[in-house]
């Protein structure tokens, strides 16, 4: 994984409207730990991170330029906003050239299962061990030609080169399933139709007076007489 550089601030000013008057800035707030040190608070430009990210995945290794000193950084957290367009905050972690780090990585499907087949895909990320100069990306599972009743687990998924499975390897990350036919489908509606009990249809018995008003009643007469 190629290394990216980019010039970081320290950040003086903290909470909410000192984030916002940061990202109205083009900058993301970031936090930078690990390893001992001091959580360094920090302004990073929008635009260039995002272009990281973008080229290298969610596991970027960046050396940051911090007033003139560099930090080689792994970017562990990045928070989107949940419906505007941009990154609200950003954690690093800091990191050594020649050590192993702890990270997720996605899972992407190639190829086709059998045909009737459906594979459904349990797990979207596995976590491995890897250099910090080699993390990869993703790790690639075909399923071409796989028959009905197929699974695969974590521990049979071939890693990339320096890279040590941590999740646990009977976890199950594929499965190849029969497709449900038209008659399945049709069943499954009706299943989810039985036992609705319709609205009872209004009766002229429902204006009667109940028991208790009849009850009442007769008390009422009584005691006039």
């Amino acid at each position: 994984m190629a290394e990216a550089r980019i010039d970081a601030e320290t950040r003086t000013e903290f909470g909410k409207g000192a984030a916002r008057r940061t990202r109205r800035a083009g900058k993301i707030p970031a936090v930078l730990y690990g390893h001992g040190t001091d959580p360094q608070h920090l302004s990073l430009p929008e635009l260039e991170f995002k272009r990281v990210v973008r080229e290298q995945g969610r596991n970027a290794v960046v050396t940051l330029n911090i007033g003139g000193t560099p930090q080689l950084a792994l970017t562990k957290t990045v928070v989107q906003h949940p419906i505007r367009p941009y990154i609200e905050h950003v954690d690093l972690l800091v990191i050594r050239r020649g050590e192993k780090v702890v990270v997720e990585i996605t899972v992407h499907i190639t190829g086709s299962a059998a045909p009737g087949s459906l594979v459904t895909q349990e797990l979207n990320t596995l976590e491995v061990e890897a250099d910090v100069s080699s993390i990869p990306e993703y790790a690639e599972v075909s399923v071409e030609g796989l028959a009905i009743g197929t699974q695969i687990l974590a521990g049979s998924i071939p890693m990339p080169a320096n890279c040590e499975l941590r999740t646990d390897p009977e976890a199950l990350v594929v499965n190849v399933n029969a497709a449900p036919t038209e008659s399945d489908l049709e069943d499954e509606v009706d299943t989810a139709g039985a036992g609705v009990v319709e609205d009872a249809p209004d009766s002229d018995a429902g204006d009667a007076p109940s028991s208790g008003e009849s009850d009442a009643a007769e008390a009422s007469a009584d005691s006039d007489g």
